[in-house]
């Protein structure tokens, strides 16, 4: 028997690192040729690892969340054969930590522990913390920033409560099974306790960190319309009674999205990306619609490529390919970048309003709420009409508010006379 020395590849596109998403297997199981052994992300897309030869599996390097340079050893495997090459075995055991390791030393004064959170005050910073209290003779209880600062609101002595964490780590479900009984009055049986501690790592920090970049570094301004979609959807309606079995459903995005590609051409301006550290904004001819979709592992942006050129079928086709794509977490990280303009829908959920983040380095965003049947006054008459909003972002550096209005104005025109979508 050897051993096989699985590394982090070199990714491409100048990736220096990734982080480790999820482990697919575990120490102790037998995996095949080409069978995945681990999802990391980069800051390019997620990427499956899978395993370039068989074997069994014997140490897992580092941790869900935990960031590996390329290069960086993540499974050791045991294999039929001959002995690993001189230095695998030693690279592998000076590598990262492995997945069931100690537990990593609580933070340094000044320093946040990522993965223990206050209810209201995730990530609590070790700066919120007063002097620790006097504790009797022996180890000083290990226990978080935000876990000290709530024992010290409730009164809580931490050297007299048990920990149930990693060597003895004081976790916030201990502090609730230690806190005094409820008031008598309170309604027994009804009161809920306990606090999850959920580490945000993976795609959802990636999210988290996207997300803040864009509202520190955008200056955004939102916009909101309120459009007659009355039309619009009774031909969507009539068009999906007649389409043949092969074509897809229809929704109203194939609409927007054609919308789009021809009000885009009169407002450049909006079709563009901003790379605010050159200091220069391109202009995009092609329509990369980017489509938010939202996945069981957070929100993503498949990129419909060159909506100009689709039809109503094809563009419903296409969201329909790439939205199932990114749920199962298969798509392709070409799919996942590269878009000049993103519409984001909740569809029934919607709301009246919203003001969606931009989707840097884009300059616009386009929000679809939900359609609403209210009374309109139309030529003097109270009639039912069924009406949407579109709640709009736009970075303020590059695009005006007149320009803003101009398109968004043109778009309304567009979904309310839809055979103008089909003018050339």
């Amino acid at each position: 028997m050897g051993e096989f020395v699985f590394r982090l590849p070199d990714i491409g596109e100048g990736i220096t690192e990734a982080e480790i998403a999820t482990w697919r297997v575990a120490v102790g199981d037998s995996v095949k040729e080409d069978q995945p052994l681990a999802d990391v992300l980069t800051e390019k897309a997620a990427v499956e690892l899978p395993s370039p030869v068989a074997g069994v599996v014997r140490e897992l390097k580092g941790r869900p969340g935990e960031f590996v340079p390329v290069g960086s050893v993540l499974v050791v495997l045991e294999v039929q054969g001959g002995k690993a090459p001189e230095g695998e075995a030693r690279a592998a055991a000076a590598a990262l930590p492995a997945t069931g390791a100690r537990a990593p030393e609580p933070p340094a004064p000044g320093q946040t522990d990522r993965a223990a959170s206050h209810p209201g005050v995730p990530n609590a910073p070790s700066f919120i913390s007063a002097p620790p209290p006097a504790f009797p003779a022996g180890e000083r209880p290990r226990a978080s920033p935000a876990v000290r600062q709530r024992a010290r609101e409730l009164g809580i002595d931490l050297a007299r409560v048990t920990g149930s964490g990693p060597d003895g780590r004081i976790t916030h479900p201990d502090l609730d099974a230690f806190r005094a009984p409820p008031h008598a009055g309170a309604p027994p049986g009804r009161q809920r306790e306990g606090v999850e501690e959920i580490p945000v790592i993976g795609l959802r920090r990636r999210i988290a960190e996207a997300m803040q970049r864009a509202k520190q570094r955008i200056p955004h301004f939102a916009y909101v319309e309120e459009v007659d979609v009355t039309e619009v959807e009774a031909l969507r309606r009539h068009l999906n009674e007649r389409r043949r079995p092969e074509q897809p459903k229809l929704t109203l995005l194939p609409f927007l999205v054609r919308a789009l590609a021809q009000a885009l051409p009169r407002h450049p301006e909006v079709n563009a990306t901003y790379d605010d550290e050159a200091g220069v904004v391109r202009r995009h001819a092609a329509l990369h619609a980017g489509i938010a979709t939202q996945t069981p592992n957070g929100l993503l942006v498949p990129v419909l490529r060159h909506a100009e050129a689709m039809d109503l079928w094809q563009a419903a086709a296409e969201i329909q390919r790439l939205a199932e794509a990114a749920r199962a977490g298969k798509a392709a990280r070409g799919e996942l970048s590269g878009s000049t303009i993103t519409i984001t829908s909740l569809g029934a959920l919607g709301g009246i309003v919203s003001t969606p983040v931009i989707n840097a380095p884009e300059v616009a965003i386009v929000g679809v709420n939900k359609m609403v049947e209210r009374p309109v006054v139309r030529e003097g008459c109270i009639v039912p009409r069924l009406m949407m909003n579109l709640s709009s972002s736009f970075d303020h550096r590059i695009v005006d508010g007149y320009n803003a209005a101009g398109f968004i104005q043109d778009l309304r025109g567009l979904l309310e006379h839809p055979a103008t979508l089909f003018m050339p």
